[in-house]
């Protein structure tokens, strides 16, 4: 038995089964480029969901991170450390806000907001207490904790959970008026990803965030972006909001902040939304602690240089544009892909399904030493770290179309 085999085998029986992996097992990575169990190079394209936007082992980061594990890697909350005012400062500054709170992973900055805007809602607006609701998108992705997953429309996050936590309306992502027209008295926030990114890269209409922005602050309403997967240079820009000069009250973030090193994430906004937030209210053992915020401040000063933005310009300008060479019908000029959306280094392809299920693409790409993922049937997705270079971007898109022609070719008749 092979040693990829053996570890599969293991990891299935000693594991829950709540991911459903492709079957490679990573030793090591750098860069863009990681190496299984047997020797076998892969150029990752989708980044840890883009927690490696900055690549596989990046050096600022390790040194930053090897430095801190020398000197002290936990206190809690209980004191405070030497990494944590530098990391609150300048992640705020980055944000243009005046405040962070960190937590560790993404579900808990999106619980931590929830929290906030209730709190906010009922000490600064004056909601009746218990009455708070927030408004929130069809096809969202923010997590799969309990409260999270209440207001999924994905039957595979919600289904079997419940009861539902209430307080949450779901309206149709893209639909400003759908928005407007769920606002009542009681709505305390609207929760929204400027891009849907697990719902298959899903780019809302021109405007969209700007008319939303609009309406939160007539209705004196705070407008919550979750940017864990869009922001820190992903789409091009340090946010995905800043495509359309949106600026919200209140920015959640994860995945990227970490580096790829350690779990990182945090609520940004004024004084007059997090500061409702008291001693004992809401905190977190490891949220915050020196060695999340040595790593963090690495991503802060990284982001500072404008060059990964850049590059997720340049190279999504690229991708973007060899991607939509690919569309229509196999035989009548295209090689059977159905759309393409997304920004910056980062795409949601559909592939027609007559082609294939996205799980089979995503095989098929594997085999060629393309890692990317799928979702929602025949969709999938690529993200690759920010580092990746122009040669090895268009290798990836190579393989796609070798595999689309693969694909296309009829089935050789059995032998008789």
């Amino acid at each position: 038995m092979s040693r990829t085999r053996e570890l599969i085998e293991l990891s299935e029986r000693r594991s829950a089964h709540n991911y459903h992996p492709l079957p490679v097992v990573v030793r090591e990575a750098r860069g863009a480029w990681v190496t299984d169990v047997e020797g076998r190079r892969y150029l990752d394209c989708l980044a840890g969901y883009s927690s490696l936007n900055f690549g596989h082992g990046n050096p600022k980061i390790l040194q930053a991170a090897q430095e801190q594990l020398q000197r002290v890697t936990l206190t809690s909350r209980a004191f405070f450390h030497d990494q944590f005012a530098a990391f609150c400062q300048g992640l705020a500054d980055l944000c243009g806000k005046d405040m962070v709170l960190p937590m560790n992973t993404g579900a808990e900055a999106v619980e931590t907001a929830i929290k906030v805007a209730r709190k906010w809602g009922y000490e600064v607006k004056g909601v009746a207490p218990g009455q708070a609701n927030i408004v929130v998108m069809e096809d969202n992705f923010h997590g799969r904790t309990t409260t999270i997953v209440s207001f999924s429309t994905d039957p595979d996050a919600r289904d079997g959970f419940g009861p539902a936590t209430p307080g949450f309306t779901i309206v149709k992502y893209g639909s400003a008026e759908a928005i407007r027209e769920a606002i009542d008295d009681n709505t305390v926030a609207v929760l929204i990803e400027p891009i849907q990114g697990e719902a298959g890269v899903l780019v809302p209409p021109s405007g969209y965030l700007r008319e939303v922005r609009e309406i939160c602050t007539e209705a004196n309403v705070l407008l919550i972006a979750d940017e864990i997967q869009s922001g820190l240079g992903r789409t091009g820009d340090t946010f995905a909001c800043d495509h359309e000069g949106v600026v919200p009250d209140m920015y959640v973030l994860g995945k990227a902040l970490g580096g790829g090193v350690v779990p990182v994430s945090a609520v940004a906004a004024d004084a007059g939304v997090l500061g409702v937030i008291r001693p004992g209210q809401h905190g977190s053992t490891f949220g915050g602690n020196p060695l999340a915020c040595a790593v963090g401040n690495a991503v802060i000063e990284l982001l500072g240089t404008g060059e990964y933005q850049a590059a997720a310009r340049q190279l999504g300008t690229i991708l973007h544009e060899r991607l939509r060479a690919l569309i229509g019908p196999v035989g009548q000029g295209g090689h059977g892909v159905v759309a393409v959306r997304g920004r910056g280094l980062w795409a949601g392809v559909d592939i027609d399904p007559s082609l294939g299920t996205g799980r089979q693409v995503c095989e098929a790409l594997m085999r060629r030493g393309v890692l990317v993922k799928d979702t929602h049937g025949s969709t999938i997705r690529f993200a690759p770290p920010l580092v990746i270079s122009e040669e090895d971007l268009n290798w990836a898109v190579d393989q796609l179309v070798a595999v689309l022609a693969e694909l296309a070719e009829p089935a050789e008749p059995a032998e008789r």
